[in-house]
């Protein structure tokens, strides 16, 4: 680490339960800055803000980063860090209250409660009138729920736990999400299947070219009469206009989502919250907790998790100097690297080289100090987008 203090520009009310993790003898956490280290984020859309040459990392406190160029910042060897999991718990309790707003009637009844005036035949208009919202009880009624990370998982255990079944898709599920998923949830070896046999259907992925109206006119056609969809993921992985149609017909009963738009505000059948996943004081916290710590990591040591444009690469430190060097994935880099150390006689304690898609990322101890000749020709090396030097002394 260098002796200045590294400069991280906060945009945003991010919580200072995390900010506080930033050492004031190593980090200067500011609210304005030219040229910050690293930027740490929540909402700003930051596709036209200018980024500083000294710039070494991108944080956004919460899980998606449509708000971020993550393309443009890894043109630069820029990683993009988010915090996923971090809000789970919160996402699962709304999607919960979500499915009891829907097989209960709620928002009709607390509309109809609210119109009425005080009068000696209150207590009979409501009596009378509390039929007309009668609904049904969760336990062995079935959700199916697409995308099975951390928040999806959750919502699996929880509907078990409510007593109903289960069913999941998710082509994509990695090792550790399939170890963390109850052993009750059934396989849905499609989408449409799982449509066909659900009563309740929760979505969990992110907005991503094959995700984009991942619900759509063709497919909500296989949704059992009168079942309900929830989206708590993001607002165009459904085709708005479908999900009207299918209310009209009756396919559909009710659709809560977390991201009303101009097309569904005030349309019978549809629960419309003003984004609310994420926000708890808890989800917050661990947010913001979770990406500074993952800043700091990178920024002290190299060390990657959780960026969504480098791979994961972690490599405990045995020698006192650390290359890290962020690369695009094209054959013989780490012969080019290992080079141009071992003509200087640089003995290699140990090295880490990871990829993801396009990106590799490379890290390198030595026992002895790297010279600055050395790192020019590394930083000159085809393909090098970014090296630094982090020797352990700072």
């Amino acid at each position: 680490m260098p002796r200045k203090k590294c400069e991280i520009l906060v945009i945003n009310n991010v919580a200072q339960v995390g900010l506080k993790r930033f050492p004031a003898e190593i980090y200067s956490v500011v609210k304005e800055s030219k040229d910050p280290w690293a930027i740490l984020v929540r909402s700003q859309d930051l596709h036209k803000y200018e980024f500083g040459p000294s710039l070494r990392a991108v944080g956004r406190a919460g899980a998606g980063v449509n708000n971020i160029p993550v393309p443009a910042l890894s043109k630069r060897g820029i990683p993009v860090f988010n915090a996923p999991g971090a809000n789970a718990n919160a996402v699962k309790e709304l999607v919960l209250a979500g499915m009891l707003m829907a097989a209960r009637n709620l928002p009709p009844a607390l509309e109809f409660v609210s119109q009425q005036k005080a009068s000696p035949e209150l207590d009979k208009t409501i009596e009378s009138g509390k039929k007309e919202f009668a609904g049904f009880e969760l336990p062995g009624h079935t959700l199916g729920v697409i995308g099975l990370g951390k928040i999806g998982s959750l919502v699996a255990d929880a509907a078990i736990r409510l007593g109903m079944n289960v069913l999941g898709h998710d082509p994509h599920i990695t090792v550790e999400a399939a170890w963390s998923l109850p052993s009750q949830v059934r396989r849905a070896a499609s989408i449409d299947e799982l449509l066909k046999a659900s009563h309740f259907v929760s979505l969990h992925v992110p907005l991503v070219d094959k995700t984009r109206h991942m619900v759509n006119a063709k497919n909500i056609a296989h949704l059992r009469h009168g079942a309900v969809l929830l989206n708590f993921s993001r607002e165009g992985v459904v085709e708005d206009a479908a999900v009207l149609e299918a209310l009209e017909s009756g396919r559909l009963k009710w659709y809560v989502t977390d991201f009303p738009s101009a097309a569904l505000i005030g349309r019978p059948g549809v629960i419309a919250l003003p984004h609310l996943g994420a926000s708890t004081g808890e989800a917050e916290d661990n947010s913001a907790v979770m990406v500074v710590d993952q800043l700091r990591e990178y920024l002290e040591h190299g060390n990657l998790q959780n960026a969504v444009n480098f791979p994961d690469a972690q490599l405990p430190r045995e020698a006192p100097y650390r290359l890290a060097i962020a690369n695009a994935n094209v054959p013989d880099m780490l012969g080019r690297i290992s080079h141009c150390l071992g003509k200087r006689k640089i003995n290699i304690h140990n090295m880490l080289n990871k990829s993801k898609g396009e990106m590799a990322y490379t890290l390198v101890d030595t026992d002895s100090p790297v010279p600055a000749p050395a790192l020019e020709e590394l930083s000159g090396l085809s393909g090098v987008l970014t090296v630094r030097y982090l020797p352990v002394h700072g």
